[in-house]
């Protein structure tokens, strides 16, 4: 009599035992604090879709609204049909642009990283032989004192002679991204000036140049 009732004890005991020591519900914990850490990275910046910007894709610069501009991506136009051509904002919000790709310092790098030196280009093709690569230039034609983004750069090769080709992504608020002009591919051997890559309104286009109110935009893959 005694040994049946030992025995539904000792299987309800050993049941027991088996769900409290399940390691189930601790990996199902730690699989979703890793997805957590992988979104929250603040070195890598994101796409519309939550995806790392990565160096082989290409992407729209899609402007939020907020911005002071409302135009709508990126492209490229002639200044009295010279080339190469300047890099303009669309001025209707309905039109997304040329794609871009961005080329790292690192070409070993598999994702963007913010705050460092990198390449912009254009993924598209012009009437001019010169490169869609973006780089800083001074006046332009439009007068002194002023720096704005002109196509006509090289990937790659850094140092003094192409110091003007280098850009920076860096992160605005919790969504919002933009491109910064302060490379330091040369630090010590040259100077440069830095600014913020924004919105200069001037002969009815939006010229990208450096200046205090920067163009805030999220990636959008193309």
């Amino acid at each position: 009599m005694k040994l049946k009732l030992l025995i539904p004890t000792l299987l309800s005991t050993l049941i027991s035992s088996f769900y409290i020591t399940s390691p189930q519900p601790l990996e199902t914990t730690t699989t979703i604090t890793a997805g957590i850490d992988a979104i929250t990275d603040t070195s890598i910046p994101f796409d519309s879709d939550g995806h790392e910007v990565q160096p082989g894709l290409k992407y729209h610069i899609t402007p939020i609204q907020s911005n002071d501009s409302s135009g709508g991506g990126l492209s490229l136009a002639s200044r009295d049909g010279i080339c190469p051509p300047f890099v303009v904002q669309e001025n209707t919000q309905l039109s997304n642009g040329l794609p871009l790709r961005f080329v790292p310092l690192d070409t070993k790098q598999n994702s963007i990283t913010l705050s460092s030196d990198l390449n912009i280009l254009f993924n598209a093709a012009t009437i001019c032989v010169q490169s869609t690569v973006w780089r800083v230039i001074s006046g332009g034609g439009f007068g002194g004192g002023k720096y704005y983004v002109r196509s006509g750069g090289v990937v790659g090769r850094p140092g003094v002679a192409t110091v003007s080709n280098w850009f920076r992504i860096e992160r605005v608020g919790d969504i919002g991204y933009k491109i910064v002009f302060c490379p330091s591919v040369c630090s010590g051997s040259c100077k440069v000036v830095c600014g913020d890559v924004g919105i200069l309104e001037e002969n009815g286009k939006k010229w990208l140049a450096l200046g205090d109110k920067p163009l805030v935009f999220m990636f959008q893959k193309a």
